[in-house]
């Protein structure tokens, strides 16, 4: 299926299942088919729909930086939920989806049953702000001079990525096979207008504070630059919950496919049965022994 975006543009959109509408947001080094085994698994109950973003073909990639940012990122994510008739959905995003996914939340609450952001925090640590976007713009550079089927050889096999590896060799392949389809020109494109420009979720603190939708936060705890804007999220944003999955990189929903999915289902029940609540304020993060 095809849809049109706000300004104009071809997403290419595929939806399987039938029920309450889950909406995928892929990662940079993903596409619409790296969201396959949660696809596969919720399509059981739940109208699941996943999307190539723009700049990740067959959705169209427009050549000018500034037809990407964070914010139009959302856009999109809006786009799609409106050309299919969904007025809200649980939105599912993965690190560059993940901040999607965070900004829809702040920008759109209202269209939200509920929010995943699972391995996202790349560049909000203050203290690695300028290199992220020092090192964004040169794998930019990259992906258009090498071109994204010499570039992903050492794309995918990045300090959060080889644990996929060793885990799962075949399903790492695909991941890294996929990545190598990218275009040159989209995926530069992503990373300077979008990667390289977002905000830093440290920066977004009074929105996220006021911003009530349940929200789940997924860490691999060997995706370093993913835990401590984790816990800054649980702390801040008032109905978050965090879990962390252990001896886990960045690929979290294809690494662990079996424990996303079931913590995802877990996590969309309680949502819909008005059990995902907000942090009891009796529960005092500065308090460690009651002794009044």
């Amino acid at each position: 299926m095809r849809i049109k975006t706000s300004d104009g543009l071809g997403l290419h959109v595929e939806e399987a299942g039938s029920g309450l509408p889950i909406l995928f947001i892929h990662e940079f080094g993903g596409n619409h088919e790296s969201w396959e085994p949660q696809m596969r698994f919720f399509a059981r109950r739940y109208r699941c729909i996943s999307y190539a973003a723009r700049g990740y073909p067959p959705s169209d990639v427009p050549a000018g930086i500034d037809a990407y940012s964070q914010r139009i990122a959302v856009d999109d994510a809006l786009s799609v939920l409106d050309a299919l008739g969904i007025g809200k959905a649980h939105v599912v995003g993965l690190s560059m989806g993940g901040f999607a996914t965070v900004h829809f939340g702040l920008a759109a609450p209202e269209r939200a049953l509920s929010l995943t952001v699972a391995g996202a925090g790349y560049g909000c640590e203050k203290e690695f702000e300028d290199y992220f976007r020092t090192v964004s713009l040169e794998v930019a550079d990259n992906f258009e001079t090498k071109g994204a089927r010499e570039f992903s050889k050492i794309y995918a096999l990045g300090a959060s990525r080889v644990q996929f590896q060793n885990k799962d060799p075949r399903g790492w392949r695909e991941f890294a096979d996929r990545l190598a389809t990218h275009s040159d020109l989209g995926a530069a494109m992503t990373m300077r207008g979008v990667q390289a420009r977002r905000p830093s979720f440290y920066d977004l603190e009074d929105g996220l504070k006021a911003m009530d939708v349940p929200t789940l936060v997924i860490v691999g705890d060997e995706d370093d630059h993913c835990l401590q804007p984790g816990i800054f999220l649980k702390k801040t944003i008032p109905a978050c919950g965090l879990s962390v999955f252990p001896k886990t990189g960045h690929t979290l929903n294809l690494e662990e496919p079996d424990r996303f999915n079931g913590l995802l289902a877990e996590f969309f029940a309680e949502v819909e049965a008005g059990k995902w609540l907000k942090r009891d304020p009796r529960a005092l993060p500065g308090q460690i022994m009651r002794t009044t």
